[in-house]
Order: C-alpha cells, then structure tokens, then sequence
C-alpha cells in the first residue's frame, strides 16, 4: 500500500511539473487563401484559424475559425480539427466567399454533435446599407439550414437519430451580435483568450478582429479598407484596423497588388480596386502598426493566374516574390508570409 501511495505521489508531482513547465502557443492558420468568389485550382474560400494552449495540449485548448469560406471543413480536417471541436467562428462580413463554409461547418456539428455545446458564431448586429436594404449575420443564420428542411433531409436524418436538433443546423449555432465601433470592443472570450474588434470598410457590417493571448497576438482584417472610397487618400488601408493592430505580433489581411490598379489596365472597376487594402500599404501599415509577422491572403490575383475572373493581370501571372516585394519596398522589415492554404504560424516562433 506504502509503494502505491509514494507511486502516485511521484506521478502527481511529475505530472504538477508538467503543467507547471507548460508554455503557452499560439497557432496561425491561413485555411483558406483565394480572394473573391471564384475559384482557382482548389484553394479554398477566406478563413484562419487562430488555435491558443500550451505544450501539453499542442496548442489546440481554444480553436477559433475567423471567416468560413468554401471548403473550410475540408481545410480544418487536414490540421485535424472537426467542427464540434471549434469554440467559435468569427465573420468580418456577409460575402458568400467569406461565409459559405460555415453552411457546412453547422451542419457537419448537426450531423455529429447535436447535442453538444453550441458554437458560438460572433458577427455584426444588421447593417443598413445606403442602397436600401440590410446586411444580416442572424438571419443569414437563422435560416443557414432552410435548403436541408425543404429538401426533407433534415426529417430524414432525425428519423434515423433523434438526438439530432429538430430545427437543423441553425439550432447548433449561438449568434452573437455586436454593434461595431471606431474603438476597439470586447465580443469574446474563454480564459487567457480575448477576442475584440472594431468597425472597418467594405460592405456595410464589415468588422476586423484581434486575438490576444499570453502567447502573442494577432489581427485579422477580412477585406478591410480606407472609408475613403478612392483617392486621394493617403492609404488604402483601414485607420481603424491600424489601430487595433497597435503592437500586434502577427496581422493577416485581405491583400490585392497595386498591379491591378485601373492605370495599369487591367479592366477591373476603379470601385472594386479601391476598397480592398493593397499589398504595398499593407506593409507600410504594418510597420508603423510594430507587427512582427505580416501574412497576405485572399490574394487579388491568385499566385499564377493570368487573370482575376475576367480581367487580366497586367504583364502576366504574379509570384509570391512580386507581392512580397510591394510589402517590403513599403518599408515593412518583419517577416511576410505570402499566403496558400494551411501556410503556418507559430507563436512564440519555432
């Protein structure tokens, strides 16, 4: 009996040091790299997954998904997250390439984890758009599952198991709303993980996020950009995701090359250029911002492609040189990652 009791007195105090000796990490993962709703050669649609822990549980206590675009759930899978295992999602704004993903991410939850915990999904409170119609994070929501209740699958499914929530996918949802402002403003948390955010331009509802944890900090812009719609301006880039990234370790941001700009004759609408963050003011901002890691994604135009949808990128297809390039020659001295799907950060660096 004396052995046993000095056995497990030695495990207890191995496994104490253990957790004592635990230290704190953060994970960056681009799940999804295409910028815009097309598709090109299988990348997925717009997301990161920030996962916070320590050594003991390889960085994976808290997983947060930020912006579901197409394929998320496959791109989760292959780091080997399944959906009931997210905490919660977060979505900049309501394009479908930001948040088609989440349609499957719910209703994968549904299928396998109907009765667990429901996932929080934090969003803008509806925004009304000066063309005269509202930007609706709930009911996008409340109605994610409607196609699975009217093609009978639904009724079918809890047929077979009646554990399975009556009202679909959208009953394995949490929404929560949040009236975005010019200031940065707590709208999450589980622990040593606090996410805020703060108002940015795109579409009406349009929110950037930050991530802060004892193991670093990181900013997701989603497709921010100036409230100025065009020049002259002195930046692209968001004044308000600026200041949320205020001593930030790592941003990741929507980027599209100055290449594309309406001089240079692509064909791509003035408009449609001017409201996303160009790669060149990205490092600029990210510099003064004190970032040590700035990652590019949602790429305007993809690496290798001739063209951005239908218009053409000017002098041929662009390398992850190129981009880089616009970001350093703006004066950023960190690293720049030059993102493709499941491209990795590590917090502190390994």
């Amino acid at each position: 009996m004396k052995w046993k009791i000095a056995t497990a007195l030695i495990a207890g105090a191995w496994l104490s040091m253990q957790s004592a000796h635990a230290a704190p990490c953060m994970i960056v993962t681009v799940t999804g790299a295409q910028g815009g709703p097309q598709a090109y050669q299988g990348q997925a649609g717009p997301g990161t997954l920030v996962r916070y822990g320590d050594d003991a549980d390889n960085c994976s206590a808290v997983r947060l998904q930020f912006d579901a675009g197409r394929g998320t759930s496959l791109r989760l899978s292959q780091v080997g997250v399944q959906s009931a295992q997210l905490n919660a999602v977060f979505l900049t704004h309501m394009h479908s390439d930001h948040s088609e993903g989440l349609i499957d991410i719910l209703q994968h939850r549904w299928h396998f984890a109907s009765r667990g915990p429901k996932l929080d999904v934090v969003c803008s409170i509806d925004a009304a758009s000066p063309m005269g119609f509202a930007v609706s994070c709930q009911k996008f929501i409340a109605h994610i599952g409607d196609h699975f209740i009217q093609g009978g699958e639904v009724a079918q499914r809890r047929a077979e198991d009646r554990n399975r929530l009556p009202g679909g996918p959208a009953e394995a949802a949490n929404v929560k709303t949040f009236d975005p402002g010019d200031e940065p403003q707590a709208v999450w948390s589980s622990g040593d993980v606090k996410v805020s955010a703060i108002r940015s331009t795109h579409i009406p509802g349009h929110a950037s996020y930050r991530v802060d944890t004892p193991a670093g900090s990181v900013v997701i812009g989603g497709d921010a950009g100036n409230d100025r719609p065009g020049p002259p301006r002195p930046s692209s880039t968001s004044a308000q995701v600026e200041t949320l990234a205020k001593g930030a370790d790592v941003i990741v941001h929507s980027a599209i090359h100055p290449v594309m700009g309406p001089e240079r004759d692509s064909g791509m609408p003035p408009g449609l250029f001017h409201r996303q963050s160009s790669a060149s003011d990205l490092g600029a901002m990210a510099q003064r911002a004190g970032a040590k890691h700035l990652v590019l994604t949602h790429l305007i135009p993809p690496l290798g492609a001739p063209t951005q949808g239908t218009w053409k990128v000017p002098g041929g297809a662009l390398t992850e040189a190129d981009y880089r390039k616009a970001a350093e020659d703006a004066g950023f001295k960190g690293q720049i990652v030059v993102a493709k799907d499941l491209a990795n950060l590590w917090l502190p660096a390994k």
